[in-house]
């Protein structure tokens, strides 16, 4: 967010304060003084109400200019957050297709790891029938070999 000019910051604070509610506390302490200042016989009624509604008339011109130009920067800050949640959206969006890309890449991993492990059985199974098929040979080479001798004596 960009900085504040000095005018901006008046405009905030001035709306921020007439918006309190020792703004509200002020401004009936002024208005009741008013009248009792007409009670009291400091000023004419008249000239009161002519002074009194002078000064509201120009604090609602000004505060309807501060109110707006407060309007005017909380539409820009909105408008700046609206653009960063836009750009962390796509950052979301990029990171779940990243994720969907991992995910897939874990199950080539897994499919592989299956068939290896396949690949292992079929090699265990393959040396156990190689070492019967061995075992067998044995036993029958040294069967002739019994017949030889026998057939020798």
């Amino acid at each position: 967010m960009k900085t504040r000019s000095p005018v901006e910051r008046m405009a905030l604070a001035i709306t921020r304060g007439v918006g309190s509610p020792i703004s509200i506390i002020i401004h009936t302490i002024l208005f009741a003084a008013s009248f009792l200042a007409v009670d009291l016989d400091v000023v004419a009624f008249d000239r009161m109400l002519l002074i009194l509604t002078t000064i509201v008339s120009l604090e609602a011109i000004y505060l309807a200019i501060f109110i707006q130009m407060t309007i005017n920067y909380t539409t820009k800050a909105v408008e700046e957050v609206a653009e960063d949640v836009g750009e962390i959206q796509e950052d979301i969006d990029e990171i779940q297709e990243d994720v969907d890309e991992l995910q897939e890449d874990v199950e080539e991993i897994s499919e592989d790891v299956e068939d290896i492990t396949e690949d292992e059985e079929a090699d265990e199974a393959r040396k156990a029938e190689q070492k019967k098929t061995l075992v067998d040979i044995q036993t029958d080479l040294k069967k002739l070999m019994e017949d030889i001798d026998r057939l020798k004596q």
